[in-house]
């Protein structure tokens, strides 16, 4: 890792960040961690996360909200980071078409405003949580960087790309560098409830129906958390060189081998022992077809090696979810989140998961 040594991570409760946030600490980086605890999912789930954070060390946390400015010009007063890891976001491609107004302010007002206290406090690297979803139904694959045209076609994509235009403006106007990173599909051990890895294996678990939109031949690049954090502490030592006066870059972080979603059930089926009671549902508005991630600029720039296989990743999911009788008393909630519900409880906080 660089030598950047105090490190504020937003969103550092949920799923990714929690990850993440081991990994730093592991790295003896003195950490200081945002997240609001939102109630998208249970909370109990985020502070458990935050328990199994402190096995790897103390940290600083801040139950705050990115969209307030004086808390978050408190907390930059007080850490005083060396490089902001910015994961803190409203996610999700189905609830973003319920609550469009919520997501961008959250995730387009809340990266102003964590940009805004960069610039103030002379924080100068930057490491932006992206997504795939930018890309939208793109034509050509695997899905590169390199792409002129991204077609976003829900707003949640629409605000990360967004988000991604407003770090490269700060870069080119301030003394700052920055990498956005595009995240595709990540699954793990603490993953969301209301994603479908852990969603199906909550509800083949509690031998309920699983939901299966369109007719399973859509694919995704699933992407092990392992290798996903390895990918942000990468990033987080590069140095973007300078390009049209700004020091920037953007990187895919994916597996580069799309699954479809038959293959996830019918894996999932030989894992866990269970069989699939499949509802046929129609194909969702804003899902895309397929994501597929071109790595090849992340394995030579940032030494980016995804290692885990597909059955391994999803064995050590199962087991996972099999010991944590928190998550299973949760699994009913999981079922809940979907795009005919509502968002949460209140729009008053933002979450990462």
């Amino acid at each position: 890792m660089s030598d950047q040594k105090r490190i504020l991570l937003t969103g550092g409760a949920g799923f990714i960040g929690s990850h993440l946030a081991e990994a730093l600490l592991r790295s003896h980086c003195d950490l200081a961690i945002i997240d609001s605890l939102d109630d998208f999912y249970s909370s109990d789930l985020k502070k458990r996360n935050l328990d199994e954070i402190s096995e790897a060390g103390s940290y600083s946390f801040f139950q705050e909200d990115i969209r307030d400015v004086r808390a978050l010009k408190r907390i930059f007063a007080e850490t005083r980071p060396d490089a902001v890891i910015h994961l803190a976001a409203y996610a999700g491609v189905r609830p973003s078409i319920l609550r469009p107004v919520s997501y961008e302010q959250v995730n387009i007002g809340g990266t102003i405003n964590v940009l805004e206290q960069m610039r103030l406090f002379g924080v100068r690297h930057l490491v932006f949580a992206s997504s795939s979803s930018i890309y939208g139904n793109c034509a050509t694959v695997p899905f590169s960087e390199e792409e002129a045209q991204t077609h976003p076609i829900s707003p949640y994509a629409a605000t990360k790309l967004a988000g991604e235009m407003l770090v490269y403006t700060y870069t080119h106007l301030y003394d700052m560098s920055a990498v956005c990173l595009r995240f595709f599909t990540v699954y793990g051990p603490r993953q969301r409830p209301d994603l479908a890895i852990h969603k199906f294996v909550a509800l083949m678990e509690a031998g309920e129906a699983i939901p299966v939109f369109g007719n399973g031949t859509t694919g995704r690049d699933y992407t092990y958390i392992d290798d996903i954090v390895a990918g942000v502490l990468a990033a987080l030592s590069f140095q973007p060189s300078s390009s049209n006066g700004a020091a920037f870059d953007v990187f895919n972080l994916g597996n580069s081998n799309p699954v479809s979603l038959n293959t996830l059930i019918s894996l999932l089926e030989d894992i866990t022992g269970k069989v699939a009671r499949r509802v046929l549902m129609p194909a969702q508005p804003g899902d895309v077809a397929m994501t597929w991630a071109d790595i090849a600029k992340a394995v030579q720039l940032l030494g980016y090696r995804p290692s885990t296989e597909f059955r391994v990743g999803l064995e050590r999911f199962v087991a996972w979810y099999r010991q944590n009788d928190c998550v299973n008393r949760a699994r009913r909630k999981a079922s809940d989140c979907s795009a005919k519900e509502p968002l949460h409880k209140s729009a008053a906080r933002a979450f990462v998961g």
